[in-house]
């Protein structure tokens, strides 16, 4: 029997920057280049683990992954500059996080928290496609916050 994403969605927070507004330069390839803090509320209590995924859907060659992360033990506080699961590859070819760095305007990242009923059984280093795959029908909730970034100089 597949598993439904709940109504009730987790609220993703991060006190460097508010949903929908820019995203500190500290947090990108002209900064530190090192991962904003989050907060996470309304995790359901059966949750086992959390996925993270980033992404800009506005990449001139589509959308272009800057962080993946799975089995995240669940928690409310994800810490700056901390990659508390096992990190997937991003669209730079690394693993663990990669910030904002827009080739030219202004782009919009998404954060995205999955809470799933189980632990993924990946290796270190795979796909955003592969965590998705296996992470289908164990999605008990997600929720998302959505910062923006444009380059100081372009």
């Amino acid at each position: 029997m597949a598993t439904e994403i709940s109504t009730t969605l987790i609220r993703v927070n991060s006190p460097a920057f508010k949903h929908e507004d820019f995203i500190p330069a500290r947090y990108t390839c002209e900064g530190e280049d090192i991962s904003p803090p989050l907060e996470l509320d309304d995790v359901p209590a059966e949750a086992r683990s959390l996925v993270l995924i980033v992404e800009d859907p506005d990449a001139p060659n589509g959308t272009f992954d800057h962080w993946i992360s799975w089995n995240i033990p669940v928690m409310k506080t994800i810490a700056e500059n901390s990659n508390p699961g096992i990190s997937g590859t991003n669209g730079f070819g690394k693993t663990g996080y990669g910030g904002p760095c827009p080739p030219s305007g202004a782009h919009r990242y998404f954060f995205r928290v999955y809470a799933l009923d189980t632990t993924l059984d990946l290796p270190a280093g795979a796909r955003k496609n592969q965590v998705l795959e296996a992470m289908e029908n164990h999605v008990l909730a997600m929720g998302e916050l959505m910062g923006k970034y444009q380059k100081k100089a372009q």
